[in-house]
């Protein structure tokens, strides 16, 4: 376990599995009930995205050094060498991709996109821009998308708004992060609150003003009738709970109540999520049945 444990470190596997979790809501809320197909999906979306977490701490290394949240990460303790950091991205990108090809092109070009455009766009912009959040959403709104693609290969709406959905929620999640850890960011050279004024009113304004946005973008499945009551309830209770921790944060501008706004984020996604998977559980669990998985 010992030797494992840098290159778990260095994938960053929690990470991973958050986005393996939307992935596999997206496929489940279009109707997708293949046990192979999630195997496929769970796995090749799990490694392009360690993948992706390697290439970006290869990238990110000096920066890294400077961070005291970063500075125990295996390429900065020397736990792994760059060159095996470079050799461990390029085997998880490649067999992360022939998952995502066995189940059709569209998820592999997904699944690459999102690899190129957080390892190689988000990435470097870091240092430049406070626009790298923006950027950067674009890539962690594929993984429902991914999902969805993986049972339809098709583009449409419903795979959209589950992009969007995610999209938006990345703002103020990614936010309260970069309050949480403005002044290690800073060490750094990075600046990514959406203000200049860093941890101010202003950029808590923002942050509340995306976090009760979120609430109807929410309830979108139900008002078009694709989700029951059911999700209304639970987008509705979680999404003002969501709002209500950002207006802390905006009345107090503390640390501590842009750390449980953060924390709350890694709760409130994957609920309202297999919220929408719920409310349409019944023909998915009828088609697993038949296969007589249950």
């Amino acid at each position: 376990m010992k030797t494992l444990s840098p290159y778990i470190k260095f994938t960053k596997f929690r990470l991973s599995f958050l986005v393996v979790i939307s992935a596999i809501s997206g496929y489940l809320f279009v109707g997708g009930s293949s046990i192979a197909t999630l195997c496929y999906l769970s796995f090749g979306g799990m490694l392009v995205t360690a993948a992706s977490n390697g290439v970006n701490q290869i990238l990110e290394k000096k920066q890294d050094a400077l961070m005291h949240r970063t500075q125990s990460r295996p390429l900065v303790t020397g736990e792994i060498s760059t060159t095996r950091a470079v050799l461990v991205s390029i085997f998880c990108l490649l067999v992360g991709s022939a998952l995502l090809f066995s189940i059709n092109l569209k998820s592999m070009i997904l699944g690459l996109s999102a690899f190129v455009s957080y390892a190689f766009i988000y990435t470097p912009m870091k240092a430049k821009s406070s626009w790298s959040v923006f950027v950067g959403a674009f890539p962690g709104a594929i993984p429902p998308l991914l999902g969805s693609i993986a049972h339809t290969n098709q583009f449409g709406f419903i795979p959209g708004l589950l992009f969007f959905i995610q999209f938006m929620w990345q703002f103020p999640h990614f936010w309260a992060i970069a309050w949480v850890s403005h002044e290690d960011y800073q060490r750094a050279g990075y600046f990514l609150l959406p203000t200049k004024s860093g941890k101010s009113k202003h950029s808590a304004y923002l942050i509340s003003l995306y976090s009760i946005v979120l609430i109807p973008i929410s309830l979108i499945p139900w008002l078009l009738g694709t989700t029951n009551h059911f999700s209304l309830i639970i987008a509705g209770i979680f999404g003002i709970w969501f709002y209500f921790l950002a207006y802390r944060l905006y009345i107090s501008c503390e640390d501590r109540d842009a750390k449980k706004l953060m924390f709350a984020s890694f709760v409130y996604l994957p609920l309202i999520q297999f919220a929408y998977v719920f409310t349409k559980i019944e023909p998915v669990i009828q088609k697993l049945m038949s296969h007589g998985l249950f």
